[in-house]
């Protein structure tokens, strides 16, 4: 009888053992910040990285758990992959979810519909309402002035010598933020050639971005591009860098601008990168989050920013230029800053067309073609 109630004890005992290291285990699995990437893997070298890196920053300052989810079948990853990559993120603790790119819109009405007590922030996305057209007050979103950054990537590198330049944006024409690139891009390019009196050639392309996947088309029409005398291109999408890099280390002295973040650490042949202050933005609205203003500052608002708020613009300390120096670039970006540089962002709704470019880049001295 002893034996048995001893035995009985044990068992008692085990079964509690059991029981604690699952709720220690359910505890070690809860965080509170989320990111839920776009397509492609975290650590691109671009828009997942710069977001997730933004919100890993702020938790570790404010000693907050944090995690990544990447949602199923990376770059062909479907809505209800998403949705299922937020879900999860719920239901490992989540308070606040931060989701970069405008493929997760559906997913993400889909999720903060069914879960209102959940803070979304949609970083390159725009307002969101549900099904009834109702605002969802638990969304916030993150634009940019993407036209700047292009303009100061544009304008210096035709300051610092180049007159045959290039650039290829994904989103097959009618993806908001890269025509804003483009358009920014072009623009600069444009004054620069005004300002030396020289005459520049400009490529552009959309034709193999209508994704933002690196592909061999892509490199093959980029290795064509540098071989008939293009000397630098904005490879503007993603994943797409890939494509670029391979196609200008291939050359000579094939040049690219970057996109989003400092892409220097990829390529050497970087010269510059047009970025967006990802990680800068993402931490200003968690801390606005976080400091109580949800309600009065971001419910079902969308923050856009800009050189003003210190989010566009060029890196300064992998500077790779030098006819064009960090202090030719503050001086811009002052300007820039206090808005007496006048930059367009009345886009089209598809870029891909020769018409747009024709119409709205009206310089003299810039020839635009678009490469089908």
């Amino acid at each position: 009888m002893k034996k048995l109630v001893a035995f009985i004890l044990c068992m008692a005992l085990v079964i509690t053992c059991v029981a604690c290291f699952a709720a220690c285990n359910d505890t070690a699995k809860t965080y509170e910040i989320a990111v839920v990437t776009d397509v492609g893997q975290l650590m691109d070298g671009g828009f997942n990285q710069g977001t997730y890196e933004g919100a890993k920053a702020y938790a570790e300052a404010n000693g907050l758990t944090y995690q990544y989810y990447q949602p199923a079948n990376g770059a062909d990853a479907t809505d209800n992959d998403r949705i299922a990559a937020m879900r999860q993120a719920i239901k490992n603790g989540a308070k606040v979810i931060v989701a970069p790119g405008f493929l997760q819109a559906t997913a993400m009405t889909t999720v903060a519909t069914e879960s209102p007590e959940v803070k979304f922030i949609f970083v390159d996305g725009f307002a969101l309402s549900d099904a009834k057209g109702n605002p969802l007050k638990n969304v916030t979103a993150v634009v940019y002035k993407e036209e700047e950054s292009g303009y100061m990537a544009g304008y210096a590198a035709v300051k610092e010598g180049y007159t045959k330049l290039g650039g290829t944006f994904g989103g097959g024409g009618t993806n908001p933020a890269c025509n804003r690139f483009a358009y920014g891009y072009a623009q600069g390019i444009a004054a620069a050639a005004e300002e030396l009196n020289k005459e520049v050639e400009l490529k552009l392309s959309y034709k193999f971005g209508a994704g933002f996947g690196a592909s061999v088309e892509l490199q093959t029409q980029i290795s064509g591009w540098y071989t008939a005398g293009t000397e630098v291109v904005f490879a503007c999408g993603g994943s797409m860098f890939q494509s670029v890099k391979s196609a200008a280390e291939a050359t000579t002295n094939g040049k690219i601008i970057g996109v989003d973040v400092d892409q220097a650490p990829l390529s050497d042949r970087v010269i510059t990168s047009a970025v967006k202050g990802l990680s800068v933005s993402v931490q200003k609205i968690l801390g606005e989050f976080y400091g109580g203003e949800w309600d009065t500052k971001l419910a079902a608002k969308a923050s856009n920013l800009g050189a003003a708020d210190d989010a566009t613009g060029l890196p300064t300390a992998t500077w790779r230029m030098s006819k064009f120096t960090v202090e030719n670039y503050n001086t811009l970006f002052a300007a820039v800053k206090a808005g007496s540089v006048s930059i367009k962002n009345d886009i089209a709704e598809n870029c891909d067309n020769q018409e747009f470019w024709t119409g709205k880049i009206t310089s003299t001295k810039v020839t635009i073609t678009l490469d089908k």
